[in-house]
């Protein structure tokens, strides 16, 4: 009998958690990203433009930014700078070969990539961060594939060749100030809402030594052990970057996506329940400090692991990073592109929904971000319908970073329908409403919201958003989508830069015959 009574209470249990889990499926607010990488033309554009003109290479991207939204994406993580390369004009840096076929060859008729990515991102209700790389210079050693002006050639001193690659020398200061340069050049000169950066620090280690011994001699003085050094040189770039972002423009997020564990508890008793690869010490990247210090706005720690891996449980290790946030935003990498591996734990095809899942009933997580774009558009294993359908299946607004901003703006005037020739066609509603007349300057977008007359009003009901827009010239929006028969409840709010929301504008009742 008591076994029976302790069978039943655990599916009791069972139940409760996955209908709580259930209830949190479908949040307001929540980061929902992915990652669109260029280097080797993994995502976009498919092909340099040597063999793709590029009026395709947009016609391709707008392609892909339709179908993240349909899939309910709300942040595009796009590389613009791969391999101390560009895909933007306005910087100091070579052309991209894997944007045109040769570095420093621009495109052809002209166009900007990142500023067409940041205007149809934006229209499209999504975040666009400029994703950098900070200290690769090459991806190979062939020198043809190299242009003549390149910083590799003209600065040969701060390079060292690692493991068939060339890398920036992080110890030497001027490789920091340029690094620094190369990305407030972007922040200054386009409309971008992050600087992200990936897990690549210094390099992955492999079966030789850093070259770095000499630069150590002369900088490192102050430390006993160079890797305590290296570890250094990666946080001054961290630190002063996170304050010239924020110095010139306060919104601008900064954002790392490091390896997903920091260090081991084998190797620190404040680690993860893990015992892989640790970024503090292979990569010198020391994550959990960044957020100590708040030098990031947002971490997304690589967490490419099924649930129960020995070596990096997906469980273990969130719970790690979300009890190490202090007081920062928590955006979790997916493995989308594992989806269909056949291995361990990735043959169930519940995996990654169930991650979602898992870390949605975690409150101090606040989203995802998957690699790659084409993973997702691609639909491994269902993946993409899963979002679409399911976990994605109506908007979200970004999370708000308090820290930044935390002032709301002020509300739409005027909410009212325009009529279309003295009546209304069918079953569209025509909805007008102006800007509010205090705090203009903090104008950036307007959420429009639905609700039958039947509905409790409840604007933390993501079901009755119908439209996000990032443009605050957007004063007007042709609803098509409500049904004949029912009487309509319509409010507006105001988004400014960082997402804060106002209160509602006046309520609008309109009757679909």
């Amino acid at each position: 009998m008591i076994k029976k009574f302790t069978l039943f209470f655990l599916l009791f249990l069972s139940f409760a958690v996955l209908r709580a889990q259930e209830k949190q499926v479908l949040p307001k607010r929540e980061f929902r990203g992915v990652w669109i990488a260029t280097v080797q033309n993994i995502d976009w554009p498919s092909k340099q433009a040597v063999s793709i003109a590029p009026d395709l290479q947009k016609e391709e991207l707008l392609q892909i930014l339709d179908e993240h939204q349909r899939t309910g994406i709300n942040a595009i993580m796009l590389q613009v700078r791969p391999s101390t390369d560009a895909f933007y004009a306005k910087g100091r840096e070579e052309w991209s070969m894997f944007l045109t076929g040769k570095q420093g060859l621009a495109p052809e008729p002209f166009y900007d990539p990142l500023a067409f990515a940041i205007e149809e991102a934006h229209k499209r209700g999504m975040e666009l961060h400029a994703w950098f790389n900070p200290y690769r210079a090459t991806n190979n050693l062939v020198d043809s594939l190299i242009s003549a002006s390149h910083i590799t050639r003209s600065r040969p001193d701060w390079f060292f060749t690692y493991a068939g690659k060339k890398y920036f020398n992080p110890g030497l200061p001027d490789v920091r100030a340029y690094i620094v340069q190369v990305i407030m050049d972007v922040v200054r000169n386009y409309d971008i809402d992050g600087v992200h950066f990936d897990d690549y620090f210094y390099p992955y280690p492999g079966k030789d030594p850093l070259p770095d011994s000499t630069t150590y001699k002369l900088y490192g003085t102050d430390f006993a052990a160079i890797d305590d050094w290296r570890r250094n040189n990666v946080d001054v770039l961290i630190q002063t970057l996170s304050d010239s972002i924020h110095a010139e423009k306060s919104y601008v997020k900064f954002g790392i996506s490091p390896f997903g564990i920091w260090r081991n508890k084998a190797q620190d008793p404040e680690g993860s329940e893990s015992n892989g690869l640790s970024g503090y010490s292979a990569l010198f990247a020391d994550a959990r400090k960044w957020l100590q210090e708040g030098w990031v706005d947002y971490i997304n720690p690589q967490i490419y692991f099924p649930f129960y891996y020995p070596a990096a449980p997906y469980e273990k290790l969130l719970e790690w990073w979300s009890g190490n946030t202090y007081g920062r935003h928590l955006y979790v990498g997916q493995a989308a592109y594992r989806a269909m591996e056949d291995r361990e734990g990735w043959r169930d095809k519940q995996q990654l929904p169930n991650q979602i899942r898992y870390l949605r009933a975690n409150d101090r997580v606040q989203g995802s971000v998957y690699f790659s774009s084409k993973s997702l558009t691609n639909n491994l294993a269902g993946f993409r319908d899963s979002l679409q359908q399911e976990f994605y299946r109506y908007p979200a607004l970004q999370p708000q970073m308090s820290w930044l901003d935390d002032e709301a703006p002020a509300s739409p005037d005027n909410l009212h329908e325009k009529k279309f020739l003295f009546f209304r066609f069918g079953k569209k509603v025509k909805l007008e409403w102006e800007a509010p007349l205090q705090k203009q300057n903090q104008v950036y977008g307007y959420v429009v919201y639905r609700f039958r007359s039947d509905e409790v009003v409840n604007l933390q009901n993501p079901a009755n958003i119908v439209k996000i827009s990032f443009d605050k010239a957007f004063t007007s929006f042709q609803d098509e989508r409500a049904e004949p028969g029912y009487t309509y409840k319509y409010y507006v709010t105001t988004l400014d830069r960082v997402k804060n929301e106002s209160a509602p504008s006046n309520v609008l009742l309109v009757k679909l015959k």
